[in-house]
């Protein structure tokens, strides 16, 4: 239960920078704070930093990029920001728009040439909304590798990172921040006192009563996210008289591969895939996005849907170590005709074979998708999915270097939100969501905080 009390008379110990969660926000802001020659110090509630970092692709949207323009990808901030704002309708604030699209390529080049993480353009396929290629990832294309290469950055740099450690109390002095107390889980407690505060610790999606009560639409949604996003940051907010805006905001996907709990990368919906559901019948425009996919998935019979494509866009999604592991899972289907396929899949023969013959080459269907010029060629490959949530997007409002606000409008001295934690850019629901968004917010607004004065 997070909780806020008066400070001690005395902590256990003190540091300069404490740093709540050690995902990609949390380690990226304790490698900016170091930096910038601060006494930094991260505690982790899990026994090995992971956090929603490693559930997802681990691909960061940034324009203007070294990267990009070795590919020869003109991009600029600009027009970022105007990508951002037109998923979200112009509902998120613009300066903190501004200020993520502003701050991205110099978070990626810094990564890349400082702390020697090796990104590269992903080239060969768009994602929905973002008008240039923008996507930086690693060689594995997973969040999984993002989260280990930071966690050994951080730990050749002499950052502690102290694990199995939860935050349960925030102690503070008026508006300024004075220390955290922690359980470990042996049941015993310790104080850290602290000159200044991240929470890194991502949003409330694994808080299920909070899900129901401010996304009522997405609580019966698989929970894809990381068990121990619970909504401390937001109470413990709440309860210093900070601001929260957008908690409605989630990021949804409707391509996480059922039974299995394997997320599938949308690619094989952009480069010309679609969804059926159970009766063998497309259902929607998928070209709207994956996280607007998870409601209209879940919209279907028993909430599963099933993804077709074919090989060649099956080698291009090989590119993602998830797809890879789904195809030795076996969860991925392939035939020679979209009637064998239909019957691999336990959905009628005559209705996929029919949605596959009257997908357009080269022009709009009849929801108004528009495909390429390249058609899908046996062999035809399937996934049954479900819909999934993955984070909530909403959280407490910071000013563009994360400085918490609080509800009149003034900032506090010493306490910063990133990452989940914070309020991102992506709108008041769900279809706002561009991709990308949640770990855009994680580094560049985890850089600003670390680096942030108090």
């Amino acid at each position: 239960m997070a909780d806020i009390a008066p400070t001690p008379e005395c902590f256990d110990f003190e540091t300069g920078t404490l740093i709540i969660g050690a995902g990609a926000c949390g380690l990226v802001a304790a490698l900016a704070a170091q930096e910038a020659g601060e006494e930094v110090l991260v505690i982790e509630a899990d026994a090995v930093p992971q956090g929603s970092t490693a559930l997802s692709a681990g691909l960061i949207p940034a324009a203007g990029t070294r990267l990009q323009a070795v590919v020869g990808i003109t991009d600029d901030a600009a027009l970022f920001a105007a990508d951002i704002q037109k998923k979200a309708k112009s509902e998120n604030d613009p300066d903190l728009v501004d200020a993520l699209a502003c701050g991205s390529a110099p978070v990626i080049d810094w990564l890349t040439d400082e702390i020697g993480l090796p990104f590269s353009v992903v080239t060969d396929f768009d994602y929905p909304g973002h008008s240039r290629r923008r996507m930086h990832g690693l060689p594995t294309r997973s969040g999984a590798e993002l989260i280990d290469r930071l966690r050994a950055a951080a730990e050749d740099r002499g950052i502690d990172i102290i694990c199995e450690r939860r935050a349960v109390t925030l102690y503070h002095s008026d508006r300024k921040i004075t220390g955290v107390r922690l359980e470990r889980p042996d049941g015993a407690a310790e104080s850290i006192g602290c000159a200044k505060l991240i929470l890194a610790c991502n949003g409330f999606g694994g808080n299920r009563a909070m899900v129901a009560r401010y996304m009522p639409d997405i609580e019966d949604a698989v929970w894809f996210g990381h068990d121990g996003n619970r909504g401390e940051a937001v109470h413990w907010g709440q309860a210093l008289g900070a601001a929260t805006r957008n908690l409605g905001a989630y990021q949804g996907h409707g391509n996480v591969a059922h039974p299995h709990g394997i997320l599938i990368t949308w690619a094989v919906i952009t480069q010309g895939g679609f969804q059926i559901n159970s009766y063998g019948q497309r259902f929607w425009d998928e070209s709207q996005g994956y996280s607007e996919a998870a409601r209209a998935v879940l919209s279907q019979p028993d909430g599963r849907a099933f993804a077709i494509f074919d090989h060649r866009i099956a080698e291009i999604a090989r590119q993602f170590a998830d797809f890879k592991q789904a195809e030795a899972q076996g969860a991925i289907k392939s035939a020679e005709s979209g009637e064998a396929l239909a019957r691999l899949l336990g959905v009628p023969e005559a209705a996929l074979a029919q949605e596959i013959a009257a997908r357009p080459v080269g022009g709009n269907d009849r929801f108004e998708r528009k495909f390429d010029m390249q058609p899908l060629v046996p062999p035809y490959m399937g996934v049954q999915v479900s819909g999934a949530l993955f984070h909530t997007q909403g959280g407490l409002e910071t000013d563009t270097d994360g400085r918490v606000r609080g509800t009149d409008g003034s900032l506090f001295p010493n306490l910063f939100a990133a990452g989940g934690a914070a309020c991102g850019v992506s709108g008041t629901g769900d279809s706002g969501y561009l991709s990308g968004n949640g770990l855009l917010a994680a580094v560049v607004l985890g850089y600003s905080a670390g680096r942030g004065g108090v």
